[in-house]
């Protein structure tokens, strides 16, 4: 490619494959990922670690005796809220590595990771995304079925490893409260590739399907992730 995006909103079920593809494209030559993908040196914004922190937050409050403020004991979100609060966070995050430098996008594809389900549909949190976000977005939906999900998210489990970005496990009463269904298939009309309509604005879209599965295997991974950006640069060129 002879172009690179400057923001790539990254979705899907957790343990979709989102990880496993960041990590492939940083062990990729800065050229070779751009000449393949369409990938600049990228920076990533992850709303896990803000919610992991959170979670360490409210346990230490509680262990002062005070009033855990984002989560209850079990760690479910007292407010719904609090979704649309961490994609407005990581907005936030974008807008400023924008006002610290105004080329940012020039030199860098930003990578905007997050799983949504249930009552937070994908739409939703679209909502919350910035102008600087959106008019720059394309978006890529790693495609898994709900059981695929969760036989992906138990085999990433590592004790100890909880606060890891590639081997943190939802236990499955939380996959069934929160993920079991999503918007995904409603908002795109079960196409591989188009737009979606956010606000005043026709984000492109392209869906790289992982079942059965090619984001455990480099070999079968690169060749699949050309053909997404191939498809999605088509998309967003038009």
């Amino acid at each position: 490619m002879n172009f690179h995006f400057p923001l790539i909103i990254l979705n899907g079920r957790p343990a979709a494959g989102k990880s496993e593809v960041i990590d492939y494209l940083k062990k990729c030559d800065d050229l070779d990922r751009i000449r393949r993908f369409g990938i600049a040196p990228f920076v990533e914004f992850d709303d896990f670690p803000i919610l992991w922190e959170d979670f360490q937050d409210d346990d230490i409050r509680e262990k002062m005796g005070l009033k855990r403020l984002v989560t209850d004991s079990k760690y479910y979100f007292l407010e719904h809220d609090y979704w649309n609060f961490l994609i407005r966070k990581l907005a936030f995050r974008v807008d400023l590595a924008l006002a610290k430098d105004p080329q940012f996008f020039e030199k860098y594809t930003a990578i905007v990771e997050f799983s949504r389900g249930g009552e937070n549909g994908f739409m939703e949190a679209y909502q919350h995304l910035s102008d600087t976000v959106l008019s720059r977005a394309a978006i890529v939906y790693i495609a898994v079925s709900y059981e695929e999900s969760c036989r992906k998210n138990k085999r990433r489990a590592r004790p100890g490893e909880e606060g890891s970005i590639l081997y943190h496990s939802l236990p499955q009463e939380k996959m069934d409260f929160y993920y079991k269904t999503n918007d995904w298939d409603k908002i795109s009309e079960g196409k591989m590739e188009g737009y979606i309509k956010v606000r005043d604005f026709n984000v492109p879209f392209a869906v790289l399907q992982n079942q059965p599965e090619v984001t455990d295997t480099p070999e079968h991974l690169g060749p699949a992730l050309e053909d997404l950006f191939q498809r999605l640069a088509k998309v967003t060129r038009k």
